[in-house]
């Protein structure tokens, strides 16, 4: 069985790449994968990049899971903002190099990295929970509070808009919007910039520091109700 996520060092820059070979879904396999990715980054680089399969960076979490209802969706729903907050607080700047659709979960995780570049195309980028029926958990909102543009923050939540790559960048999904074929060298040269000129340990406390009533936020959401399934009161 191919590997989901593939870990690669480049001199100072860890890659990581998911591909499931369908929708990027988040599986407990795929969050279990990106965590044991991201320790070994810890200990070996000194930035990361987190990419997609082409056309598709992430569906969402795993549906054959969420279909269960429960304790199996509050666990894999944990599991996913854990990861999450994880890369909001990464000690190593980390890119994201969305390479098409993010949807859901997937762009949540949009808005946990230092720097978001999106690839131009029929692509579509945003939190689609409340059209189909589910709630917003609170830490999706914490994060899409911290990290989009405020007049698009209804839109994007309540609203259950979904953007083009453009729109997500003025909405806040994304920092920067390439085309297809320029998407990795500029997410690699990206990192490997931030490899070089940023002091890690400075810029470990500089984050934590700025998003520290953030971080708060989100670790007390995860003692709240984490299941997108059930309204909430």
């Amino acid at each position: 069985m191919a590997e989901i996520v593939r870990y690669e060092l480049r001199d100072a820059v860890a890659v990581l790449r998911m591909d499931d070979g369908k929708a990027n879904a988040f599986s407990h396999a795929m969050l279990e994968a990106l965590g044991a990715a991201l320790d070994r980054a810890e200990k070996e680089a000194r930035a990361v990049v987190l990419i997609g399969r082409p056309e598709r960076f992430s569906g969402g979490f795993d549906l054959k899971v969420m279909n269960l209802g429960g304790d199996a969706v509050v666990a894999l729903v944990s599991a996913g903002a854990r990861l999450a907050i994880r890369v909001y607080e990464s000690p190593l700047p980390v890119v994201i190099a969305c390479t098409g659709h993010a949807i859901a979960m997937g762009a949540v995780l949009l808005l946990a990295p230092d720097l978001r570049i999106g690839v131009q195309g029929d692509f579509k980028i945003g939190l689609n929970e409340v059209a189909i029926g589910m709630t917003l958990p609170v830490f999706a909102l914490e994060f899409a509070r911290e990290r989009l543009s405020p007049r698009h923050l209804v839109r994007a939540t309540a609203l259950a808009e979904l953007y083009g790559p453009d729109g997500a960048l003025e909405a806040g999904f994304l920092d920067r919007v390439v085309p297809a074929a320029e998407l990795e060298r500029v997410a690699l040269a990206e990192a490997a910039r931030l490899a070089a000129d940023l002091q890690q340990p400075a810029h470990h406390a500089t984050k934590r520091r700025l998003r520290a009533a953030s971080l708060a936020a989100l670790r007390r959401s995860l003692d709240g109700d984490v299941d997108p399934t059930r309204s909430a009161d």
